[in-house]
């Protein structure tokens, strides 16, 4: 088997499983701490990494939410994204498309526009310095009620215009997608895309929901949609994207072993499924490391590799004419 490391690190690629709060990686978050007068239940970075092994995706929100509590001001929004758009951009990522989580912040007491103000600032010095382009996704905390999201996305409003969708995050178990059903509606109803986590540690029925009640345009995770036939059909009909996170599902134990890892499955039945990077400061890589650690594992193609950079572009929510132009700079790249 090839070495196709060096490949992967030049091949242009979108990224469409992004949260921005969850690239904070320890460094930044001790800077922000200090910038901030707070202080970290860590004595130092090192103790910061050794308790990112994490048992399940609680263990992980628990340390997730800490972690976002140094983000007060515009300043401290920009920087983490930047510091995001600097490891993208060096990845050979063209464009991502970022969740954000402003129930997270806006509980704590910060603003919604000092969330807004300070991401939207670095997406476009990000748009200047490296041609990387990017879209917001305003994710809805799944362990709190409908009221809650509903109240956020009124709040959201003005911002709209800047704002590409809505997605779905947080604890899967026990929250099914129809919890949200009318949020979602209404958030179509304003003509912002729509998607959601589903099949993580979720069962293939909260697959099902997201795509007959949300009335979802991507799916995020759904890697126990392979545990339903009849539902790897309906994606495949529909020609539904999967934002698939092959370290952050090693690393969460939705699987045991990366070389279990069912992307090559997914290619295989005709799934358009995509590599992210999830939560890279706490998942071990951005999505190159994604990229080489699953080709790796699993034995991917050059050509499932390619594959899987174009999907990332067709996708996404950019225009037919923005696709085709990456797809061709990804054509001219092989050749």
């Amino acid at each position: 088997m090839p070495d196709l490391s060096a490949f992967i690190k030049g091949l242009p690629k979108a990224e469409l499983h992004l949260h921005i709060e969850g690239s904070l990686e320890p460094e930044l978050m001790f800077d922000l701490a200090a910038r901030n007068g707070l202080s970290l239940p860590f004595t130092s970075v090192e103790a910061v990494r050794a308790a990112y092994d994490f048992s399940n995706l609680q263990d992980f929100l628990d340390i997730y939410y800490a972690g976002a509590s140094v983000l007060l001001t515009r300043a401290d929004f920009h920087d983490l994204a930047m510091a995001y758009f600097e490891r993208a951009a060096a990845d050979q990522v063209r464009h991502a498309e970022i969740f954000f989580d402003p129930q997270t912040h806006t509980d704590r007491g910060v603003g919604f526009d000092v969330v807004m103000e300070g991401l939207l600032s670095a997406m476009t010095e990000a748009k200047g310095r490296f041609g990387l382009t990017s879209k917001l996704i305003l994710c809805f905390l799944r362990h709190l009620p409908e009221e809650a999201a509903l109240a956020t996305l009124a709040e959201a409003e003005p911002w709209l215009d800047q704002i590409a969708g809505v997605g779905l995050d947080s604890s899967e178990q026990g929250h099914p997608p129809s919890k949200f059903a009318r949020v979602f509606a209404a958030a179509g109803a304003k003509g912002l895309k729509v998607v959601a986590h589903a099949g993580e540690e979720g069962p293939p029925a909260y697959v099902w929901e997201a795509l007959n009640i949300l009335k979802i345009d991507r799916i995020d995770h759904g890697n126990r949609s392979l545990e339903d036939e009849t539902l790897v059909e309906r994606i495949v009909a529909d020609g539904l994207t999967l934002t698939v996170c092959p370290l952050s599902n090693h690393k969460l134990c939705v699987v045991s072993d990366l070389a279990q890892h069912p992307i090559k499955k997914m290619l295989d039945l005709g799934l358009k499924a995509t590599i992210n990077s999830d939560d890279p400061a706490y998942f071990g890589g951005y999505v190159n490391a994604n990229f080489s650690a699953v080709t790796k594992a699993v034995g991917l193609t050059r050509d499932e590799i390619v594959t899987l950079a174009k999907n990332s572009f067709t996708g996404s929510f950019l225009t037919p004419a923005e696709i085709a132009a990456h797809l061709a700079e990804i054509d001219a790249y092989c050749a």
